[in-house]
């Protein structure tokens, strides 16, 4: 008899280890970008939809010349409130006999760095429509660097305008550590050779990155082939804070399934966490189900900033780069030669 899956998936062996190899697998998470901490992971499993995180604001007011003639007007703390919110997601996978393709090696390892890859992948889908949601967001606009509409070079990602992005966050802006960008955005930059290559400590692979900041490339963030309008996120580490629930009450997070007759294996997967920007909280104003969907998560009136703009460490830079040169022609050749020496 055949080994199936249901003979090699232990759920409290598996689900664990989906979940960390996802974060292994994660450059945004690699890169600090997204955080994981124990905190986060216990609102994911305190249940309900909704997680309240209070905080106090922070002091305010100008200081008081010290005097024998009166005393000092006291101040006050306020506090606000931050609201996350619990998502869960899932998928099922069906395929013939799979685990006896597998075997030969661990086919449970197999099984489940393939499983850890596509729920990396899927994340950060989820982050790009819920950054698509927060930047559309009006109490967001401070965190916008939009030069996409300016008149020639000055419309370009470039040396300069990369700075005036950082500049957002005013003097928090040495928080900024990494940049996620188009893959075309990334070519432009590279045949300017603006893109350094580093080699990190402990790692096999040289990381790039763009005015000391380490580069994530993503091609699910929107480009206009028409135009050349993308848009560059620029983070600070911890920006995100990511956590991973155990548990989804009586329906467990890992399944197996067998259809006899047919000879199919089934692997059901499902994920309960939260993925929240910090600062920006969710309203809740447009959600038809029991959790948001992605086109929810991008929905503007579902988000709020309540943390000051440059306490949220996350910058929305919308610019251009050059159509089918990649740093030629004369929009790239003036930028590539008059900034590249400049970076």
């Amino acid at each position: 008899m055949s080994t199936k899956i249901s003979d090699v998936i232990i759920p409290e062996v598996f689900n664990p280890y989906v979940i960390q190899r996802s974060m292994e697998l994660s450059a945004l998470y690699q890169s600090g970008i997204i955080a994981n901490t124990t905190e986060f992971d216990r609102l994911a499993n305190s249940g309900g939809t909704l997680v309240h995180m209070p905080y106090w604001e922070d002091l305010t007011g100008d200081d008081e010349v010290l005097s024998d003639q009166g005393a000092l007007t006291p101040g006050k703390i306020t506090a606000g409130q931050d609201v996350a919110r619990r998502q869960a997601r899932g998928r099922a996978w069906g395929v013939n006999d799979l685990a006896h393709l597998l075997a030969g090696d661990d086919p449970m390892r197999a099984i489940g760095d393939l499983v850890a890859g596509y729920w990396a992948r899927r994340f950060q889908a989820i982050l790009l429509s819920t950054l698509d949601g927060i930047f559309g967001a009006a109490t967001m606009s401070g965190n916008v660097h939009d030069i996409s509409s300016e008149a020639g070079d000055g419309a370009y990602i470039n040396g300069n305008t990369f700075i005036d992005a950082t500049q957002k966050l005013g003097d928090a802006k040495g928080q900024l550590t990494g940049v996620l960008m188009h893959s075309a955005t990334e070519a432009y930059l590279a045949k300017q050779q603006l893109i350094e290559y580093v080699q990190e400590a402990g790692q096999s692979d040289r990381v790039p990155t763009y005015m000391g900041k380490r580069v994530i490339v993503d091609d699910g963030i929107p480009f206009d082939t028409d135009t050349g309008v993308t848009t560059t996120y620029l983070f600070g580490p911890g920006a995100i804070a990511l956590g991973n629930g155990d548990a989804m009450g009586a329906v467990p997070l890992t399944e197996t399934d067998r259809n006899a007759l047919a000879g199919e294996d089934y692997l059901i997967n499902r994920r309960v966490f939260i993925l929240h920007p910090r600062g920006v909280k969710w309203t809740e104003t447009s959600v038809t189900g029991a959790f948001p969907t992605n086109a929810e998560l991008a929905t503007s009136t579902n988000w709020q900033r309540v943390y000051e703009n440059k306490a949220i460490r996350i910058v929305a830079f919308k610019h251009k780069v050059a159509l089918g040169s990649g740093g030629g022609g004369e929009n790239g050749g003036e930028n590539g030669g008059e900034n590249g020496g400049e970076v």
